[in-house]
């Protein structure tokens, strides 16, 4: 199976985890919910649902819409096919999810990740971000070394279209330094209170300290720039 298949693999178990769909609004999901598979046709979506199935993680069933009662199709057309996600499947999304090796890292599969952090528990979730930050740094003292040797050399154009590679590089890692400590000032709120009361589990899927839309972000000295 290669990389990008079972990143696709990975999100329709966690989109089926919702609920059941259609092929049809599967399609819609993964391109409107999970902007990297914006590219992904019906050619690519099918052959992956059949694999699923074939493996056991999937069943098929004919119906109408979701949580509508199977309809008789009319006369010379096909039933639309409703996928619905099996124990087991349920079983090997929730094996993947557990996952924070390397893969976990790459930047498709990160965006695919990071779109089920709900799903995830925060000690996972920690260590995805945390290696991401760091591969991004790697990445960035690369870019910098690079461009350092090879400034002199590169016409207007090229610098800046080099900058702007580094600039993307080091607004991530800001985003990633925050979620980091948004996670970690999460799981401190989440600690044993003085009387003794258990506080909620710091490994469940709750997002605890992560901002939401309408906070007041905080300032980036290091950042001069609009974003």
């Amino acid at each position: 199976m290669s990389r990008r298949s079972g990143i696709l693999e990975f999100a329709v178990l966690g989109l089926l985890r919702e609920s059941p769909m259609h092929g049809y609004e599967l399609r819609k999901r993964l391109n409107t919910s999970l902007g990297v598979f914006r590219a992904f046709s019906y050619g690519t979506l099918y052959p992956c649902l059949k694999t699923l199935v074939a493996n056991g993680w999937l069943i098929e069933e004919s119906g109408g819409a979701r949580n509508e009662a199977p309809a008789a199709p009319l006369a010379g057309r096909r039933a639309k096919i409703v996928y619905r996600l099996t124990a087991e499947g349920k079983e090997h999304f929730e094996e993947l999810l557990s996952q924070t090796g390397p893969d976990a890292y790459e930047d498709e599969h990160f965006a695919a990740r990071f779109a089920f952090f709900g799903q995830t528990s925060r000690d996972v979730r920690m260590r995805v971000l945390e290696g991401r930050r760091s591969r991004l740094e790697e990445r960035l003292e690369k870019m910098r070394a690079s461009l350092a040797r090879t400034r002199e050399r590169l016409d207007d154009y090229t610098l800046e279209l080099q900058r702007h590679g580094m600039e993307s590089v080091e607004r991530e890692v800001r985003w990633l330094n925050e979620l980091i400590e948004s996670e970690r000032a999460g799981r401190d709120q989440r600690r044993p209170a003085s009387d003794g009361s258990a506080q909620q589990d710091s490994t469940s899927g709750e997002s605890g300290g992560l901002p939401r839309h309408g906070d007041t972000p905080r300032p980036d000295p290091s950042d001069d720039t609009d974003t």
